[in-house]
């Protein structure tokens, strides 16, 4: 696989899918060519915090031979790191770019938003304080692929923000922390040894297991409040996304470690989308 496509995470880039697709389908109109540059903006951003993670945890020594998850690419020596300082400011100027049209569509309030975004990535593992370090990780993916992401993509659509949007956000926004809870538990032991304090190295291995299910569980309840917010019961078909996540759920509470959360962590994301494609059938129905 050429390093950089392995270096974005491919596996997790529903993150970025589901948001957009969610947040389209709430709103009233659609206009193709602005859902697909807020798609371009959504995964070019989600690649640019990937790559900025790769770099900065490369360069830090976070990332050493005994992690246990998908190589680095920095850390591994497949991608030097001026390259991928240059990789992280292409997905930037991709997400500029996109970004840009968007905002001279609708509202030059935009590129603030951007802007904030932008930092918000650098700032993940960047920086004096890393807030990933600092078991901020899952608030900065709830805000950013969940609200900001989801009524961002509604918003571009219709020029507003809806109460529909902002609840459908929730559960996107909850899959996406799902993810990384997964992927901080898998590496507790080295991020330990690093010093890196993620959410799940405080809460320890039991207590980060019981928050990823407690997160899963959080996004399929929080169907009813869309149901009852859209006036369909609708919104129930994205219960049937529920069956993926059975074996996951089930090797989570079993005790997977290592490298047999891998398949956890991949299961959650194909949950995730499947989630994000039903709800938006749902919601266009409703």
């Amino acid at each position: 696989m050429n390093p950089y496509v392995e270096a974005a995470r491919p596996r997790t880039l529903t993150a970025a899918v589901a948001p957009v697709i969610v947040g389209t389908a709430t709103a009233a109109t659609f206009v193709a060519w602005r859902a697909l540059a807020a798609l371009i903006v959504s995964v070019s951003v989600q690649v640019a915090v990937n790559y900025a993670n790769d770099y900065f945890d490369g360069v830090k020594g976070v990332d050493t031979e005994a992690r246990l998850g998908p190589r680095r690419a920095v850390a591994s020596g497949m991608i030097s790191p001026p390259a991928m300082k240059r990789a992280i400011r292409n997905a930037f100027v991709v997400t500029g770019l996109a970004g840009l049209a968007l905002a001279a569509a609708t509202t030059w309030w935009l590129l603030a938003v951007g802007a904030l975004c932008f930092l918000a990535a650098l700032g993940y593992s960047g920086g004096p304080k890393p807030y990933a370090s600092a078991a901020l990780g899952e608030v900065f993916v709830f805000v950013f692929f969940g609200l900001v992401a989801t009524v961002g993509s509604a918003f571009v659509q219709d020029e507003a923000v809806t109460v529909t949007a902002v609840l459908a956000a929730v559960p996107v926004g909850l899959f996406a922390v799902a993810i990384l809870i997964a992927n901080n538990l898998r590496d507790i032991p080295t991020d330990e040894l690093a010093g890196k304090r993620t959410l799940a190295v405080v809460l320890g291995d039991r207590g980060t297991r019981h928050l990823l299910t407690g997160t899963i569980i959080g996004a399929f309840a929080f169907l009813g409040v869309i149901g009852l917010s859209v006036g369909s019961a609708w919104p129930f078909l994205a219960l049937l996304a529920a069956v993926p996540i059975a074996r996951p759920l089930e090797d989570v509470r079993e005790g997977a470690a290592g490298p047999g959360l891998i398949p956890v962590l991949g299961g959650i994301a194909r949950t995730q989308l499947a989630f994000a494609v039903l709800l938006t059938i749902a919601l266009v129905l409703a």
